[in-house]
């Protein structure tokens, strides 16, 4: 487990002053905001993690309090081509909306196509990867290189505007290394062409995950333009995103890695308040649900390897026996690995 996902970790459980069972209205978060025309629930987005958000764990974040959910990362290449696994990435399920699916790349024509397949697919909105500081990706123009060429950057959003009728949104970071970094200029460029809404993640492509979001860069951007500033990075609990709100005046706040293992943090956000841990029983009924969505999403032989990363996630702070742990590690099927961790507890598995 990286050293990050153990700090995230290790911030979860009640703090003295309650739980989440409160009635909604606790909390900002639960108003609902627009983008483009398309209406959210509430102010919690679920951000797109690469290799992670497909349908299934959309579904869980959504079914935990989530009010718009966001894909992976998508090749546009891909798409065009016609790849069988990148347009699998592309599906969208009953009772999702509204949601939106993220593209990376970097040429307007494949962008804009790619667009049309995601809103034919089921998307209501249609978000730009302008953050991804992976070099392989940097390479082709794509992800976190955009953040160096505004006018590139702003040709894309515009080809994708020109597509489709849905909302084009972006996630862009504060730049490709804080002394380039003009993220006002930059989000100024992206509206001008048509974005209806912007996610800032306020450290440098540079600075990968480094040190801590410095929420003053998102309220620069948020002041400086006319559509919804969705903030993201270090939002973890709610006293971080009553913070961050506070700080950044955006409109939405957006959680990532914080909802690995832990989709309760969704409602916790919603009623501004933590709750008590989950119990055993919450946790064996939650991983039963969602690896039962994981194997429909991937089929069963790659919902293993998806499954072994959020074990861990799930188990931390549960005292689980090392032994069965690691056994749940060697399972070739995700129901076997479930089925190990219940009879452990002494659970029932049921969904």
């Amino acid at each position: 487990m990286s050293k990050r996902m153990r700090a995230v970790i290790a911030r979860r459980g009640r703090p003295s002053g309650g739980d989440a069972s409160a009635p909604p209205g606790c909390s900002r978060l639960v108003e609902p905001f627009s983008i483009g025309g398309v209406e959210i629930p509430n102010r919690i987005v679920q951000a797109p993690l690469a290799g992670i958000a497909n349908w299934a764990f959309r579904r869980q974040s959504r079914r935990h309090g989530a009010g718009l959910c966001v894909s992976e990362m998508i090749a546009s290449e891909g798409v065009v081509r016609g790849n069988r696994k990148t347009l699998g990435m592309m599906r969208v399920v009953a009772g999702e909306s509204p949601v939106a699916i993220q593209l990376l790349g970097s040429r307007p024509a494949a962008m804009g196509e790619a667009a049309r397949v995601a809103v034919d697919a089921g998307a209501d909105l249609v978000d730009v990867n302008m953050g991804c500081p992976v070099s392989k990706v940097a390479k082709t123009g794509a992800g976190a290189a955009l953040l160096d060429d505004p006018a590139a950057a702003a040709r894309v959003v515009e080809a994708i505007v020109a597509a489709v009728d849905a909302p084009v949104t972006v996630k862009m970071r504060r730049g490709s290394t804080p002394a380039r970094a003009r993220p006002v200029e930059f989000a100024r460029r992206l509206e001008a062409a048509g974005a209806a809404a912007i996610c800032v993640h306020p450290r440098a492509a540079d600075d990968e995950y480094g040190g801590l979001a410095d929420h003053s860069v998102t309220r620069e951007v948020a002041d400086a333009v006319g559509v919804p500033v969705i903030a993201s990075g270090d939002i973890a609990t709610p006293e971080d995103a009553e913070r961050v709100l506070r700080e950044s005046a955006a409109a939405a706040v957006a959680v990532g890695r914080a909802a690995l293992g832990y989709p309760w943090v969704f409602a916790e956000l919603a009623a501004g308040r933590r709750r008590e841990p989950p119990t055993r029983a919450e946790v064996v009924r939650e991983l039963v649900r969602f690896a039962a969505d994981a194997t429909e999403c991937l089929g069963p032989s790659r919902a293993v390897g998806y499954m072994r990363k959020f074990y861990p996630w799930y188990l931390s702070g549960h005292n689980l026996d090392c032994g069965v742990s690691a056994a749940m590690l060697r399972t070739e099927t995700v129901e076997e690995a479930v089925s190990l961790l219940a009879d452990a507890w002494g659970e029932r598995v049921a969904a």
